[in-house]
């Protein structure tokens, strides 16, 4: 059974988009039944091309990635969230998404790479350093043993992930 894994941020044209891209890319080369999806509770309506640049660089492939709204995966045909993680960052004064309902949630907060200084290569080093972080978090939640883990073990796996 897929395992779903929601990654809201507040606007969906960033760092939830790296980590769904990064989430995906790392669960097919590792063949690992699971699927990201990311969304905003209040998008932008269109995905940082420093995002999509950072995740092309690294082999991701993003066609057909589109900044969502949360609402989309609230509805009767949305699949079953079993981990939701939030990765906006509160330090910022950013006000993190709350999804409610998941048995599964965490917050692995990332400052935002759309406002690194530098210009554009000062932003697209951001980029670069954000997918990395964002995908080494990836790759540890991939190492888990999502089916013959209970919800409490799981939330436990997570946070002692956030601690690396």
């Amino acid at each position: 059974m897929t395992t779903h894994v929601l990654i809201l941020c507040t606007h969906n044209s960033a760092r939830s988009v790296l980590s769904e891209g990064m989430l995906n890319h790392w669960a097919k080369v590792l063949g690992k039944d699971v699927r990201a999806h990311s969304a905003g509770s209040a998008p932008s309506g269109r995905i940082n091309p420093f995002a999509l640049e950072a995740l092309g660089n690294a082999g991701v492939d993003t066609a057909g990635y589109r900044s969502k709204s949360w609402d989309e995966f609230t509805g009767p045909d949305a699949p079953g969230m079993r981990i939701v993680i939030t990765v906006c960052e509160s330090a910022a004064a950013e006000t993190c998404p709350y999804w409610p309902g998941s048995p599964v949630k965490m917050h692995w907060g990332y400052p935002d790479p759309s406002n690194a200084p530098g210009g554009d290569e000062g932003k697209r080093a951001a980029f670069e350093l954000t997918r990395q972080a964002v995908g080494y978090r990836m790759l540890q939640l991939l190492s888990l043993p999502f089916d013959s883990m209970n919800d409490a073990e799981l939330q436990q796996a997570l946070e002692d992930i956030s601690k690396n």
